[in-house]
Formats: C-alpha cells, sequence, structure tokens
C-alpha cells in the first residue's frame, strides 16, 4: 500500500479540504438511503452482479458496507486506518474476483451522484466549487487505493510465488518489522544515553579540573554522537514509513564518528599519523557525500524536466 501522506501529497489533498468535506457528512449521511437505493440500480446494470451478490443475506450485509463507506468517505479524518480500511476492501475486491471496470465504474455513480446533490443544495458559487474539487480528490484518492490491491495481485501473479514461497516471504516480512521496531527501540535507548553522556561531559567542564581546551572538545564529541543518534533515528523512522535508503545520512554520520576521533586525537602529540590518515578518509567521505547529493540533484531536476 503506497503511504497515505505521500499519496494526499501527490493529489494535493490538503487539510483544508478535509473540513469541507467533514462539512458535507451531514447533508450526505442523510442522502445514503436514496445513494444506497441508485446504488444498486446502478451496478444491477452490469450484468453479472449476481454473481457476486448471491443471496439476499450478502446483499443486505452488503448495502449496510456500501452505505458506512459512503457515509466514512466524508469523515474528514483521513489517517493510516483509513487508508487501511480502504485497502482491505481492495482485497476482498481481489478475492472474490470483482472486476476492476466494476469498480470503476462503480466509482463514476459515486461522483456523479455527489456532484450532483452539491451542485442542487449549494448556494454559493465558490464554496460549491471547493467542495466539488474536495469530492473529486477524495473519490480518486479512494479508487488508487482500492485499485492498488489489484496491482499488487498482477505482481504476485507475475512472480508465480507458491503458497509456500508466500507464507516464508509473510514471515521473513514480519520478521523484519519486528527488528525494525526492535532497531527503533535501541536506537531512542542510545539516544538516551547520548543525551547522558553530553550532560555529564558539561558538569566535567565545568566543575573539574579536566581543563578548558580538553573540556570542550569532550563536550564536542558527546555532541556528535547525540548528533548522529538522532540522525539514525530520524533515518530508522523514515525507513518504517517506506522510504528509501538514504545513502548520504549515513556518510555524514561516518563522518561525524571521524571527526569526534580527530577532535580526541589532537589533544595528543602522538596521533600525528593518524590524524593525517583520519583526515584523508574524511575527505574521500565528503567528495563521495557530494557525488551523492549530486545524483540525487540531477534525478530531480530530469523528473521536473520530463513533467515539463
Amino acid at each position: 500500500m503506497q503511504q497515505h501522506e505521500s499519496l494526499k501529497e501527490h493529489y494535493k489533498f490538503t487539510k483544508e479540504e478535509a473540513l469541507l468535506l467533514q462539512g458535507l457528512q451531514p447533508k450526505m449521511s442523510a442522502l445514503a438511503d436514496s445513494f444506497i437505493d441508485e446504488f444498486y440500480d446502478y451496478i444491477w446494470g452490469f450484468g453479472a452482479t449476481a454473481k457476486f451478490l448471491k443471496n439476499q443475506k450478502i446483499i443486505d450485509y452488503h448495502r449496510i458496507k456500501i452505505k458506512a463507506w459512503f457515509i466514512n468517505l466524508f469523515c474528514g479524518k483521513y489517517d493510516l486506518p483509513y487508508f487501511t480500511y480502504l485497502y482491505k476492501i481492495g482485497e476482498v475486491h481481489v478475492r472474490i474476483g470483482l472486476p476492476t471496470h466494476y469498480v470503476n465504474s462503480a466509482f463514476t455513480f459515486v461522483r456523479t451522484f455527489v456532484i450532483k446533490n452539491i451542485e442542487k443544495n449549494s448556494t454559493d458559487e465558490l464554496e460549491r466549487l471547493k467542495e466539488i474539487e474536495a469530492v473529486e480528490k477524495i473519490i480518486d484518492i479512494n479508487l488508487d487505493t482500492l485499485t492498488s490491491s489489484y496491482r499488487e495481485e498482477e505482481l504476485s501473479k507475475f512472480l508465480s510465488l507458491s503458497k509456500f514461497e508466500k507464507t516464508i516471504l509473510g514471515g521473513l516480512k514480519k520478521f523484519n518489522s519486528y527488528i525494525n521496531f526492535f532497531l527503533a527501540g535501541s536506537l531512542a535507548l542510545v539516544a538516551f544515553f547520548a543525551i547522558g553522556l553530553f550532560v555529564y561531559d558539561i558538569y566535567l567542564l565545568f566543575f573539574s579540573d579536566i581543563g578548558i581546551e580538553k573540556g570542550i572538545l569532550t563536550v564536542l564529541g558527546s555532541l556528535l554522537v547525540l548528533w548522529a543518534a538522532i540522525e539514525l533515528i530520524h533515518e530508522e523512522i523514515n525507513h518504517l514509513q517506506g522510504k528509501g535508503f538514504a545513502i548520504g545520512a549515513f556518510i555524514m554520520l561516518a563522518m561525524a564518528a571521524l571527526i569526534r576521533k580527530v577532535l580526541i586525537y589532537s589533544l595528543s602529540s602522538e596521533k600525528g599519523n593518524d590524524l593525517l590518515v583520519i583526515g584523508a578518509v574524511i575527505v574521500a567521505l565528503a567528495f563521495s557525500y557530494w557525488l551523492v547529493n549530486a545524483k540525487n540533484k540531477a534525478a530531480i531536476t530530469a523528473g521536473r524536466t520530463d513533467i515539463a
């Protein structure tokens, strides 16, 4: 499933539009029964609807679920649970073998029904246009999320995974999730101790005979450790959210660790050769970081050019 926040960004769906939809919910809730009746008249025209709605019990259950989905379309809170709910609906469609064009056609009806009633009941021209734009976006987002299940199913068929392989893959994904959460917790613990180390070094700087020069360098070293821990937590959060591997951040962390070494070794006259080696490595890492950034900027520029 696509990340819900990035999906909303791609559709330029704003918080103001979410509030507009929430404001429409009372009106649409009042129209829910009419919507269901007209919706069923519409989908029975598909011809093969009876194949999926085989008896009255299934029909009654389906009507309840469709009505709940329609009202929830205007809930105003489009967070991860909402998108998970949509994705599960899509999985059901895939499991029962519902053709995608049925879903697309049904959404055409939903769009027409909602916009028709907005135009019928709205008196403010500007407000009506804003409401219609918000409705268009949330319907497209819903359709995008629902049909993502079909795309993943097609990929699964392409890979031709056996049931055993799927079980193994599912287990590995769960194990990977547990490891990632364990890493996130461990990094938080490291950050906590890094804060303690930083505070302790500050204390030594002011209340011991460690010396100003050594004390300041020690504090800077602790600060680098804390910064590194925070950066790792940030990258782990991005990873948990499904974002890519940020190699640049890890190059920066390596540079920070080496700079801390330089700060420590600079206090000793016997570490001259080590400082030269570390300095050369830092320069190499800095060049690598520049190359990574240059590549990323070039990719962004190329993407903008393609869009234009």
